[in-house]
C-alpha cells in the first residue's frame, strides 16, 4: 500500500528542512532555495508553498493520506494563512485525510510571534493534532512522522479487539516520556 504524506504551508516555514531532518537526521542551514513544484523523498511530498490556491496542488490533496500543515512560530503571516490552507484542504482533500498542524522553528523562541497556546487553540478548533517542531534541533520531528504513520497504519488495518488508535493521546504520551518538549 502506497501512503502519501504531503508537507504544506507558506514558503519559508521549513517544510524542506523538516523533511531533511526526518530523512537524514540533520539540519542543513541555508541549503535550500525555494522548492520548485513538488520535491519527493521517502514517499513524502514536499510542496513549494507558493502554489497555494493553485490547481497543481488540488490534485495532490485528493491523493493525500496525510497532510502536515506547517507555520513558522516567528511569522504571524504564516500562522494567519493556516485558516486558508485548512479551507483548501477541506475543499479538495479526502474527508478522512490525517491532518497535523505544526508550529515549526520552535528553537527560535526569542523571536516568537505566535504563542504555543495560539497554535493549540487553532488545532482544537479544527480538531487536528498539534505540535511545535524544530527542523534545526530535531525536536518532535520523528514524533510527528511516527504519529502520522501509526495513525495511517491503524486506519488501514483495524483489528477487532484492538482499541482505536488515538493520535492526540499518542503524541501527548510520547512527549511526556521524552521530556524533550516541556519548554514549549
Amino acid at each position: 500500500v502506497f501512503l502519501q504524506t504531503i508537507l504544506i504551508g507558506d514558503s519559508g516555514v521549513g517544510k524542506t528542512s523538516l523533511l531533511v531532518q526526518f530523512d537524514q537526521g540533520k539540519f542543513i542551514p541555508g541549503s535550500f532555495s525555494a522548492t520548485v513544484g513538488i520535491g519527493f523523498t521517502v514517499c513524502i511530498w514536499d510542496t513549494a508553498g507558493q502554489e497555494r490556491f493553485g490547481s497543481v496542488t488540488h490534485a495532490y490533496y485528493r491523493d493525500a493520506h496525510a497532510l502536515l500543515l506547517l507555520y513558522d512560530i516567528t511569522s504571524k503571516t504564516s500562522f494567519d494563512n493556516i485558516r486558508a490552507w485548512l479551507t483548501e484542504i477541506h475543499e479538495y482533500a479526502q474527508s478522512n485525510v490525517v491532518i497535523m498542524l505544526l508550529g515549526n522553528k520552535a528553537d527560535m523562541s526569542s523571536d516568537r510571534a505566535i504563542r504555543r497556546d495560539e497554535g493549540e487553540r487553532l488545532a482544537k478548533e479544527y480538531s487536528v493534532p498539534f505540535m511545535e517542531t524544530s527542523a534545526k534541533t530535531g525536536v518532535n520531528v520523528e514524533l510527528t512522522f511516527t504519529a502520522v504513520a501509526k495513525e495511517l497504519k491503524h486506519r488501514a488495518v483495524q483489528y477487532p479487539n484492538e482499541p482505536k488508535f488515538q493520535i492526540h493521546e499518542y503524541i501527548e504520551a510520547q512527549k511526556g516520556k521524552s521530556g524533550c518538549c516541556s519548554y514549549f
